[in-house]
């Protein structure tokens, strides 16, 4: 494998790179839903039916936007960590 990213040009690595990042993000984001949903419905739905009452409407919206708040602090923490890495390397 290493032989064939050697003869790839410049341009080519970084398309490349680019879409390996486009899958990881992909996977990450749909990671991401399938724990929330997991985690949300675990915890709003008590008894599965054809409709959500208001109730478990309200606490999905509020699971749901807490989970991403977790999240996306979680993610700005982990990224700062790296770049102040990278920085000390």
């Amino acid at each position: 494998m290493e032989m064939a990213l050697d003869n790839l040009s410049s341009a080519q690595k970084d398309e490349l790179m680019s879409q390996v990042k486009q899958q990881i993000a992909l996977a990450n984001a749909q990671e991401l839903l399938t724990k929330m949903t997991e985690k949300c419905f675990k915890k709003c739905i008590s008894k599965p039916g054809t409709e959500l009452d208001s109730s478990e409407q309200k606490c999905i919206a509020m699971c749901m936007d807490r989970y991403m708040d977790s999240w996306n602090l979680v993610s700005r923490t982990y990224t700062m960590r790296i770049q102040k890495e990278q920085y000390k390397g």
